[in-house]
């Protein structure tokens, strides 16, 4: 018999065919066959993880990331292929330990969410994928961690205390309120529309709850209030930050001073957030605690700053495929003159296929020096930079990347999954980027009642934890273990068996094509963390 030999969904595996547990996917083991050893680590050369897809050149027929698309008359009918559905996520996020509704024992509370074992290694790793690659990877980006709650004229000179707000309205008969521009008719108005008193009346907007009459717009301010000490007055007054942009703008003299940095360069935050959203909902998407990746790009006036936002506009797109999202889910969308938010000069947003519709996944904003120019006249504090070369003082302007890391988790989440029919089975499998994946690797004994095998496979797990997140798992079969890795994602399982006991060495699995590998046992650490890094590119 040949020691590769194809299955029944066309996978290349390895040795002979054997049912083992409850799934009918065979465990090869070892059944003889031997795998190339170069310095000491297997070779086989599976595909791992979905396929990054290669850069085009900007400029050119094939380069998507700058083609912005007026989508304001466009909705989810728009051609994508077709995503999970919302409570098909939302039951894995519970079921397998990824997300919580918070203090759900008193009933939860709105748009508050808690994340769980998996969830919480999947979202730092969003993270340090973020941070990789504006901070870790560049020479030009230098990383803060501003406080969240920050001195009140902050916020007053920011615009947020009287610009932050939502158009609101409420039911005359059940009392429920709504933000204006997300109830049925009202989708794609215009910012001159959305404070038109005469809106509600003129489109015959009713409430989705009763049918009641709705009041007319009233803005609603979106920050979260709380008091400093002991008395509860005027003086006291603090708000929870709505965004962390604003620490790196007060913060911008003393990180460009002491880093030394030369202009063009970047301020990187990652960070809690907190918005009082009208209308929260479609699960984390939009919540009233969030956190943020979020970077300051500090230039030259003018066209440097035009320059700049043509440069990161396909670089942040760029970055959800790199991490395995699907190119074809991705647009973008220019905000109109009308639509601008108070600061911004510019704006375009990365909008992702939801399961509800296409929705902002990252802004791209040209703030100008709205933001420093602001800071600087209300502080008396000098936020010029000079330029030695020029010798010229300006204040610089802005170019900002603004994403979420719970939205950015979630898009992963949404991207990843897929169902799939293996010899008869219902396969679900998140094909999660291995960068992103919560565990790497599984370490799973053959025989749980043989306390050697036990031993070498918690010995296997404990070894592999020294580089990367490991789990050992024995609370099943092992076809069923396979199964249960598949759909939390984990890249490769490692199994333990009677003949490693004689040969030293282990079967290594591959989630997405289920090839497997017999692998001698000291080398399975370098082989995955070698596979790691081919991931990356």
């Amino acid at each position: 018999m040949s020691c590769l030999q194809r299955s029944a969904s066309g996978s290349r595996l390895f040795g002979r065919s054997t049912d083992i547990g409850r799934s009918t996917e065979p465990y090869l083991g070892s059944a003889g066959c031997q795998v190339s050893i170069f310095d000491g680590f297997a070779l086989f050369s599976a595909s791992i993880g979905p396929p990054t897809p290669q850069p085009t050149i900007p400029g050119t027929a094939a380069h998507p990331e700058t083609s912005v698309t007026d989508t304001r008359e466009r909705d989810r009918s728009d051609v994508a292929p077709a995503v999970a559905e919302l409570e098909t996520i939302v039951s894995l996020a519970k079921r397998r330990g990824f997300v919580f509704p918070s203090s759900e024992i008193y009933g939860g509370i709105n748009a508050v969410w808690d994340y769980g074992p998996l969830g919480v290694e999947l979202k730092n790793n969003v993270k340090r994928a973020w941070w990789r690659a504006m901070v870790q990877e560049r020479d030009d980006i230098v990383g803060l961690d501003a406080g969240i709650l920050m001195h009140p004229q902050v916020w007053v000179t920011s615009g947020h205390v009287g610009s932050f707000s939502d158009p609101l309205v409420e039911c005359a008969t059940c009392h429920r309120r709504y933000r204006l521009d997300e109830l049925p008719g009202a989708e794609g108005l215009s910012a001159t529309d959305l404070r038109d008193e005469s809106v509600v009346e003129r489109l015959g907007l009713v409430c989705p709850n009763d049918g009641g009459q709705l009041s007319a717009p009233r803005r609603f301010n979106l920050m979260f209030t709380s008091h400093m000490g002991p008395v509860e007055d005027d003086g006291s007054l603090v708000y929870f930050r709505p965004e962390t942009a604003q620490g790196s703008y007060v913060n911008f003299k003393n990180v460009q001073g002491s880093s030394r940095k030369k202009i063009p360069f970047g301020i990187a935050q990652i960070g809690k957030s907190f918005r009082n959203e009208i209308s929260p909902g479609n699960f984390v998407f939009r919540m009233r605690e969030f956190e943020q990746m979020e970077m300051q790009y500090f230039v030259r006036p003018g066209d440097a700053a035009t320059a700049a936002f043509d440069e990161w506009l396909p670089e942040r797109r760029a970055w959800y495929s790199r991490y395995g999202v699907d190119p074809s889910r991705l647009r973008l969308r220019e905000h109109a003159p009308d639509e601008l938010a108070h600061y911004a000069k510019k704006a375009i947003d990365v909008e992702y296929r939801f399961p509800f519709g296409w929705k902002e996944l990252e802004g791209i904003h040209n703030r100008g020096d709205f933001d420093l120019g602001s800071h600087a006249r209300a502080s008396g504090e000098n936020l010029e930079y000079f330029d030695p070369a020029s010798e010229e003082h300006f204040i610089p302007w802005v170019v900002e990347t603004a994403a979420g890391a719970d939205r950015a988790a979630f898009t992963f989440l949404i991207d990843a999954w897929r169902e799939e029919e293996v010899r008869g089975e219902k396969r679900v499998v998140l094909g999660l980027h291995p960068e992103l994946a919560p565990y790497k690797v599984a370490v799973l004994p053959l025989l749980k009642k043989r306390p050697e095998i036990v031993a070498m496979a918690r010995a296997l797990r404990a070894d592999l934890a020294r580089d990367v997140m490991a789990v050992y798992d024995d609370t099943a079969a092992i076809g069923k273990l396979y199964r249960r890795q598949d759909e939390i994602g984990t890249p490769w399982c490692v199994t333990v068996d009677v003949e490693s006991l004689e040969d030293g060495a282990v079967t290594v699995r591959e989630r997405d094509t289920m090839t497997q590998a017999r692998v001698p046992l000291e080398g399975v650490g370098r082989l995955i963390l070698d596979r790691l890094a081919a991931s990356r590119g």
